[in-house]
């Protein structure tokens, strides 16, 4: 199993950037598939992005393709969610999460680790 905290979250102005961090800790973080996720006021959780073991293999919502991209650095136990041109649709918690598996994965339910949520607020 693997612990993750998340941390970047914050108050930004439209068409701004972030950058979300989630730091793993526990044994054999290359071995997971790594997701984001974000949950709204009143909406239920919906995916964002996930990353394959290695980082050669990514996915993406459609509303945030071509604004968003997630990496991963192993030797850092970490993943990354740069999010650019935000717009306040995009105010939401921000969730990561970990599958242990090679398949890259967009729904919540097979995702078994997540860490505790970072809020991102994006105003006019």
């Amino acid at each position: 199993q693997v612990q993750l905290v998340e941390s970047g979250g914050g108050l930004v102005q439209a068409g701004g950037s972030l950058r979300l961090s989630c730091a793993a800790s526990g044994r054999s973080f290359s071995s997971y598939t790594m997701g984001w996720f974000r949950q709204a006021p009143g909406k239920e959780r919906a995916f964002v992005a996930a990353i394959n073991w290695s980082g050669a293999h990514t996915t993406y919502a459609d509303s945030v393709k071509g604004r968003f991209t997630i990496s991963r650095d192993n030797a850092k136990n970490t993943v990354y969610l740069q999010m650019n041109s935000l717009k306040p649709e995009d105010t939401a918690v921000y969730y990561c999460a970990a599958d242990y598996s090679i398949v890259v994965v967009t729904t919540a339910l097979e995702y078994n680790q997540w860490g505790q949520g970072t809020q991102v607020t994006v105003s006019l």
